[in-house]
């Protein structure tokens, strides 16, 4: 049975924990190459992502952060997707988190305007760009980007997608 999680909008008070799930699942799990300097926005939420008038979410099961999903003003109707990552044992359908995290940030994204959302990945998280790929996102390559659109170094995969009213 698949345990009860909330969806809850994170802030700074939230960034050790932010930091404490995403860095192991970067580093050990997918062996990228970063580390907590190369990701300062990790370390004040509220400056990168809020007051630019994006968002910051995660999925809390029994006090427990377990997933995130990050949105990025970026100008231009336009929005970038930062930060999404599950814990392993609660990665896949019976749970859903993936889905509802990128559920919330699309509708936060309509409620703020933003038609076109952009994302950056890493092309060893293969099962991340199905999952991109299954939600209607369209592959791009770096050239296609908006000239606007926020590089992260270790990104080699881009994907869009265009929201409808």
């Amino acid at each position: 049975m698949a345990e009860v999680f909330t969806i809850v909008p994170l802030d700074n008070k939230w960034c050790e924990q932010i930091a404490g799930l995403i860095l192991p699942i970067q580093q050990i799990e997918f062996n990228v190459p970063i580390t907590l300097e190369g990701q300062p926005d990790l370390l004040d939420i509220e400056t990168n992502y809020l007051a630019g008038g994006g968002g910051f979410w995660g999925a809390v099961v029994d006090g427990e952060l377990v997933g995130t999903i990050a949105l990025m003003a970026i100008g231009h109707n336009a929005g970038v997707i930062r930060k999404m990552f599950v814990r392993k044992n609660y990665r896949g359908s019976q749970y859903s988190i993936a889905q509802r995290l990128l559920q919330k940030l699309i509708d936060e994204c309509r409620c703020k305007g933003i038609t076109d959302v952009y994302l950056g990945t890493f092309d060893a998280l293969k099962a991340a760009c199905r999952f991109y790929e299954k939600n209607g996102f369209v592959q791009l390559t770096k050239e296609e980007l908006p000239h606007f659109f926020p590089h992260m170094k270790p990104d080699n995969v881009f994907y869009t997608l265009h929201l409808t009213a």
